[in-house]
C-alpha cells in the first residue's frame, strides 16, 4: 500500500476495503484512495425523497446541474448512453484530483479499456495491488449501455461535484455540479 493511500485512509475505516467493479447494481463501499473523505452517506432506501435521472453522454452529463437540499437522501439512476466506459462519482474537486491517479492505474494495467472493463485484467490487478475494481457507495463506473444506482444521503452544505475520472475525461469537462439549498 503506498503512502499516499494509507494517507488519504486513515481513519476512514469503512472506506479502507478493497474495491470491485460494479455492474448495473448499486454501488457498495470499498477502495480508499480517491474515494476518501466522502461527504455525505450511503443512504436508505425508505428515506429516499426523489429519483434524479442521470444520463453520461461521452464528455457530459445530463443534466449538468442537479439541485439537491442539505440533508436530502436521493436515488440517482444513472445510464451511459455514450461510446466509452464513465464514471459517475459524487464528491469534492479535490476528492476527484485525488481519485485520478487511481484510475490512470487502471488504465495502465489493462482494466480500463475506452469501451469497456476487462474483468480479467480487473482481477489480476486486485490480487497484485490490493486494488483495481471499483466499489463505491458514491461512485459507479459503467460500460456503455450500462446502468447502475446510487442513493446517497448529502450533507449540510459542501462544495460537491459528480464527475468522470476515467483519465482525460474530468480534463475534457465530463464534470458537473450539485446546488445546495436547505
Amino acid at each position: 500500500m503506498t503512502t499516499i493511500r494509507k494517507t488519504l485512509i486513515a481513519g476512514v475505516a469503512t472506506l479502507a476495503i478493497p474495491f470491485a467493479f460494479l455492474g448495473p447494481v448499486q454501488a457498495g463501499s470499498g477502495h480508499g484512495g480517491g474515494h476518501a473523505g466522502m461527504h455525505g452517506e450511503p443512504g436508505k432506501a425508505g428515506q429516499v425523497t426523489r429519483t434524479v435521472e442521470v444520463v453520461m453522454y461521452d464528455n457530459y452529463y445530463e443534466p449538468e446541474t442537479i439541485t439537491i437540499t442539505e440533508g436530502e437522501t436521493v436515488r440517482f439512476k444513472i445510464r451511459n448512453a455514450g461510446s466509452l466506459v464513465h464514471e459517475f462519482n459524487i464528491g469534492t474537486h479535490e476528492m476527484h484530483v485525488a481519485h485520478a491517479p487511481e484510475m490512470m492505474m487502471m488504465v495502465d494495467h489493462g482494466v480500463l479499456k475506452s469501451d469497456r472493463i476487462d474483468w480479467d485484467a480487473a482481477k489480476a490487478m486486485q490480487v497484485s495491488m490490493g486494488h483495481g475494481m471499483h466499489d463505491e457507495p458514491n461512485s459507479v463506473l459503467l460500460e456503455p449501455g450500462k446502468s447502475a444506482e446510487i442513493i446517497w444521503k448529502f450533507p449540510s452544505h459542501v462544495d460537491l461535484e459528480f464527475a468522470c475520472n476515467v483519465p482525460g475525461h474530468y480534463d475534457a469537462g465530463m464534470m458537473g455540479s450539485f446546488r445546495m439549498t436547505h
